[in-house]
C-alpha cells in the first residue's frame, strides 16, 4: 500500500461516506422501529467503523512523521519517534488492507446449522452427538445462545440428525460457523466393538445463514406444500399422539424443511420455516457467487466420506484440518468446545485467498 494512500483512497472514501450515512440513519428513531433494519445498520456500521478508525489513525500517523522527520535534525528524540512511528504506519496499512477485503454479506448473521449421521451406522451417530455438544460449548465459550429446532435421536444415543439456531447479540456467527460445513470423520474405537479395533465413521455438517426477519425471503403460499404427520422418536415409534410434526416443501426449488420437535403444529411450523428460509437465502448466495464465478469452498453438502475437512482421532488425541493443513494434539480440548483455533484457520485461509484476490 503506498503511504500516500493514492492506491486506497477512492475505495475509502466511499466507505467513509457511507460510515457517515449509517450513523446519521441510526441516530433516526423511526429506524429502531424496525427491529431487523436497525440490526443489519448496527453490524454495518460496526465493520465500517473499524475502517474509518484505522484510517484516520494512518492518516495521522502520516502527517506525524514527517513533522518528527522535519524536527530530527535539532533533536535526536524526534529520530526515534519517526522510527516508531513509520513502524506503527506499516502496521495500520496491513490492517488497513485486510479490513477492505470484499466479506461475504451473511458473515454478520446468525446461523442455522444441521449435524446429520453419515457412513458408520450407531457409531456416526454418537459421533454426530458430539460435534453437537462440541458446537454448543463452543457458543457457550463465546456468549452466543442455541436453540433445537429440530432432532431425530438414534436408538444408542447422539442424532440421526439434529438442527439448531445458534445466536449472538453482535451477530456475525455465520462468518465463524460457516467454515464447519462439510464431511467430518472420526477414527475411534467404537462403544459397539468387542475386540477393541479403531473405526472410521463420518457424519455431515451443513450451515445456513439465518434470515433477519421473516418479509427478507417473500414465499407465497401458492408455492408451499405443507404436509402434516406425527412425529417419531428412536426406532421409528411415535412420540405423540397428534399430527403435530411438520413438512415444508418449496414448490419453485424443492427445497424442503421439516419439524417435529414440538408439541405444537403451529410451533413446528414456525420452526420449518425459519429453516426454510435459511436454505433459500443459501441456495440464492451460491448461485449469485456461481455467477460472479467466485464460488466460495468452504461446505460440502455430501456426506461422503471422501469430502472430509476434518479428521478427529480419538486414539492420538488429534484433530486434523485437511483444507488448511492444521493440525493438534487437544481433540479433548477442542470436543469441549475449544474451536477456536482450529477455526481461524480456515477464516485465516479465506483471507488470504480473498487478498490475493484483490491483489
Amino acid at each position: 500500500m503506498d503511504t500516500d494512500l493514492s492506491s486506497v483512497e477512492a475505495s475509502v472514501r466511499s466507505l467513509l461516506d457511507e460510515h457517515e450515512r449509517i450513523e446519521a440513519e441510526l441516530a433516526n428513531p423511526d429506524v429502531h422501529a424496525n427491529a431487523g433494519l436497525a440490526r443489519k445498520l448496527t453490524r454495518r456500521y460496526s465493520e465500517l467503523d473499524q475502517i474509518a478508525k484505522t484510517y484516520r489513525e494512518l492518516n495521522q500517523c502520516l502527517s506525524d512523521v514527517e513533522d518528527a522527520k522535519e524536527l530530527a535534525s535539532e533533536d535526536p528524540a524526534f529520530a526515534e519517534e519517526a522510527k516508531s512511528l513509520e513502524e506503527r504506519i506499516e502496521v495500520l496499512q496491513d490492517k488497513l488492507r485486510e479490513l477492505l477485503i470484499p466479506k461475504d454479506p451473511d458473515d454478520a448473521r446468525d446461523a442455522i446449522i444441521e449435524v446429520k449421521a453419515g457412513e458408520g451406522g450407531d457409531e456416526s451417530a454418537l459421533f454426530a452427538g458430539d460435534l453437537v455438544r462440541m458446537y454448543q460449548r463452543w457458543a457457550d465459550h463465546r456468549g452466543w445462545s442455541t436453540e433445537v429446532l429440530d432432532s431425530t435421536e438414534a436408538n444408542l444415543g447422539g442424532y440421526k440428525d439434529i438442527t439448531i439456531a445458534i445466536k449472538s447479540r453482535e451477530g456475525g456467527v455465520y462468518g465463524w460457523l460457516k467454515f464447519e460445513g462439510g464431511v467430518h470423520r472420526v477414527q475411534r474405537v467404537p462403544v459397539t466393538e468387542s475386540q477393541g479395533r479403531i473405526h472410521t465413521s463420518a457424519a455431515g455438517v451443513l450451515v445456513f445463514p439465518e434470515v433477519d426477519e421473516p418479509e427478507e425471503i417473500q414465499l407465497d403460499d401458492n408455492d408451499l406444500k405443507i404436509d402434516v404427520y406425527r412425529s417419531s422418536g428412536p426406532g421409528g415409534q411415535s412420540v405423540n399422539t397428534t399430527d403435530s410434526a411438520v413438512r415444508i416443501t418449496h414448490l419453485p426449488t424443492g427445497i424442503v424443511a421439516s419439524c417435529q420437535n414440538e408439541k405444537s403444529q403451529l410451533q413446528n411450523k414456525e420452526a420449518a420455516m425459519r429453516m426454510l428460509r435459511a436454505r433459500i437465502l443459501a441456495k440464492q448466495a451460491e448461485e449469485a457467487a456461481a455467477e460472479a464465478n467466485d464460488m466460495r469452498r468452504s461446505q460440502v453438502r455430501t456426506v461422503d466420506r471422501s469430502e472430509r475437512i476434518r479428521t478427529y482421532n480419538f486414539p492420538e488425541n488429534r484433530i486434523v484440518d485437511h483444507r488448511t493443513g492444521f493440525k493438534a494434539y487437544n481433540l479433548d480440548q477442542v470436543l469441549d468446545g475449544r474451536l477456536d483455533d482450529v477455526v481461524e484457520s480456515a477464516r485465516a485461509a479465506d483471507r488470504a485467498a480473498r487478498l490475493d484476490d484483490i491483489g
